[in-house]
């Protein structure tokens, strides 16, 4: 399976974000990607009453164009993450959508772990916006490679990773929006040990740039192996990264060093 990870520069310009995201998407399948990532809050992202102004409902614009171009490309695209309103009393959630080839969504998964920190100088509040999930989400390509679903600061959870492999998960897609600190000094080190105590792909599709009201993200999206190896690394600017997953090789590492196999969660956790 050949995988691509988007990062771009998502602000509250919804028409320019969708534009980029349409170019770097195409780009990915031109490459032969057959499995697309988007970053976190892709289609906007800005303040948090910029985040209420602009959530939409799962049946809205940005979706829609999800489906049509995975259904044009002929791609599973999971749709990073955006501010979607759902159910009766409209709460909002920070959404992972995987839309298949076909065009049907085949998986939606809420962000589970809330981002309520102090980085840099600055206060993210985003439980003030947006309503934590409480599922944990594996959904399969239309070639029935499983994908385990989270969004960013999830990142620093292991056990949703350990969940998602035990739940049969191969490849780990992690859309994300992470703070210039953040990525300088963590990201890389968090992305390669999911993959390595998992023994999981990870697909790591990162925002990069200013947003505004203070908030930079730091790029260096990365699609990683299951031994750690890095296989692709994204450069300090908009673009599509690709390498290409061997599913076979995966297995192997699993057979030759069975940790998840080796695990004791009945006797000791």
């Amino acid at each position: 399976m050949r995988a691509a990870a988007v990062q771009l520069n998502a602000t509250t310009d919804k028409d320019r974000n969708l534009a980029t995201a349409d170019r770097l998407v195409r780009e990915a399948a031109d490459r032969g990607a057959q499995l697309v990532l988007l970053p976190e809050k892709w289609a906007l992202l800005g303040s948090a009453d910029d985040l209420r102004a602009g959530a939409e409902a799962l049946d809205g614009p940005a979706v829609s164009w999800a489906r049509a171009v995975a259904a044009e490309l002929g791609i599973d695209l999971v749709a990073g993450s955006l501010t979607l309103r759902g159910g009766a009393d409209g709460v909002l959630a920070n959404t992972s959508v995987h839309v298949g080839p076909d065009g049907a969504i085949r998986a939606t998964y809420r962000k589970l772990h809330m981002f309520d920190v102090e980085v840099d100088g600055h206060v993210y509040r985003e439980s003030e916006v947006e309503t934590a999930g409480e599922e944990v989400v594996v959904s399969a390509t239309g070639d029935g490679v499983e994908l385990g679903l989270s969004v960013c600061y999830d990142l620093r959870f292991p056990e949703l990773y350990r969940a998602l492999a035990a739940r049969g998960a191969r490849v780990l897609c992690v859309p994300s929006a992470f703070t210039l600190a953040t990525t300088r000094d963590h990201w890389e080190v968090l992305v390669r040990a999911r993959a390595i105590e998992d023994q999981a792909f990870v697909v790591a599709a990162n925002q990069i740039g200013e947003h505004g009201h203070g908030m930079r993200s730091g790029g260096r999206s990365l699609i990683v192996d299951p031994w750690g190896v890095v296989l692709a690394a994204a450069p300090d600017r908009e673009c599509a990264i690709v390498a290409d997953l061997d599913l076979d090789a995966l297995a192997d590492v699993r057979r030759r060093l069975p940790a998840l196999a080796s695990r004791r969660p009945q006797e000791l956790y």
